[in-house]
Formats: C-alpha cells, structure tokens, sequence
C-alpha cells in the first residue's frame, strides 16, 4: 500500500458510512484507483458492514417528517442530550481528527448484528464548508483537503505524508481575488489536521485558488508564498 497518512484511512471509513461531502468521495475513489490495498480495505469495510443494511427494514417516513426535522434542527439548542452507547458527545464526530471511538463500535456491531443507537447518528446537525478544494501535487497526487466555511474558518487535512525538516513549516494560502493577492490562512506546525482561523476575508466561491507551501519556520517572512508548493487546487461549491 501506499505511504498515506491515517488522516486517509479515517476518510475511507467515512466514505463507507455515506458521511462525505460529494468532492471528498470523489477524492477517495481517485486515490482507490491508484491504490489497490485502500480499495479492498473499502470493500471488507462494506462487507462487514452488509448485514446492517439487510437487517434494516424499509419504514415510510409520515406526512410532514422533513418539516419537522428542520423545525428541530433550526432551534437544535432547545434539543435533550442523547448520550448512545459508543457515541461521545463531548466532541462532534465530524470535526477533522476527532476521534471515533463510536467507529469500532459499528464494525463489531456488523458481525455480531448488534447495533447500539447508530441509527440516530443521522440526527447530529454538521456544519457544512461553503467550498471545498482537493490540493494535488505536481504529478496530481492529492495532497491535503481544504473545507472553507466562509465564516473566517476552515480546515486542512493532510491525505500524503509531507515530510517537514524542522526548520520549516506549512503554510496554508488562499487567492480570494486578484487585487488581494495570495492571502495566508494559517501557518501549520506539521502535516496533520489543523482548524483554521483567519480574518476580513471575503466569502470563498467556485474556482478560488487554494496551495499549501513549504515556508521557513513560522512562515513566510514576506507576507506571500515563497517557497516550494506542496499541493494546489480549485474550490467546488457545496450544495
């Protein structure tokens, strides 16, 4: 198998749950064609995870269930807790790196056939990213994923091993216009996933330029990218 980060293995377990955005499957799928251990990790996982599916009986929804939901999700504060077996709560399962200890919970659940409150995981209100962009290497390997929130946030994750000397660090770059120029998102003490803030920055869109680059150690002393880009890409807009 290729030399890929854990941050790639998480993202194939959330390919099988049907928990990625459209442009992250799509990014799994490219790297499974070119790595055919990853592609049959993906498909045991399936396997495993068979015997839920056909244990499921189909269930019509009642009259008025989306309104509902929506209704619910739109004053979630005023919701119960639930706490399910497996399941933390004190971190959202869908924040980049946060652990999954729920995840195990699952696959032994397939096997056994039993499944301890995973039917509700769909209820869990995600924050959504406005644009996400795939950042690829010169050979058009993918390097890392940006999920831009368009609220002064985003992520990056790290799909590669990106060797870091210690004298340097990751920089992570965005083009929001080209009167801007190339504008920094943050500087990254490594190659792992990272929560990123940045101010007065206008709402990312369709085709915005994202990179990440190899700066000296704490950035560029410049203000603008001047070293060796690891990985770049275009934004997609997310429905």
């Amino acid at each position: 198998m290729t030399d890929l980060s854990a941050e790639i293995i998480a993202l194939s377990d959330e390919y099988v749950l049907g928990l990625l955005s459209p442009t992250e499957a799509a990014l799994v799928e490219e790297i499974m064609a070119r790595d055919i251990e990853l592609a049959q990790r993906v498909g045991d996982l399936r396997d495993r995870l068979l015997p839920l599916d056909l244990s499921a009986a189909p269930v019509d929804l009642p009259d008025g269930f989306g309104v509902q939901v929506a209704e619910q999700l739109a004053n979630k504060d005023q919701l119960p807790k639930m706490q399910f077996a497996g399941v933390p709560t004190e971190k959202p399962a869908n924040q980049p790196a946060a652990p999954k200890p729920w995840l195990a919970g699952v696959l032994a659940a397939s096997v056994t056939g039993i499944a301890v409150g995973f039917g509700v995981a769909w209820m869990q209100p995600t924050p959504a990213p406005k644009v996400v962009a795939v950042l690829m290497d010169a050979q058009g390997v993918p390097q890392a994923v940006v999920d831009d929130y368009g609220d002064d946030t985003a992520t990056v994750r790290f799909v590669a091993d990106v060797p870091v000397p210690a004298d340097r660090s990751l920089q992570v770059w965005t083009l929001p216009s080209a009167d801007m120029g190339p504008t920094s998102l943050g500087v990254l003490t490594g190659a792992g996933a990272a929560q990123l803030s940045f101010d007065d920055l206008p709402d990312p869109s369709a085709e915005q330029l994202y990179e990440v680059t190899l700066e000296p150690l704490g950035g560029s002393p410049t203000g603008r990218p001047t070293g060796p880009i690891i990985g770049k890409g275009f934004a997609a807009e997310q429905t």
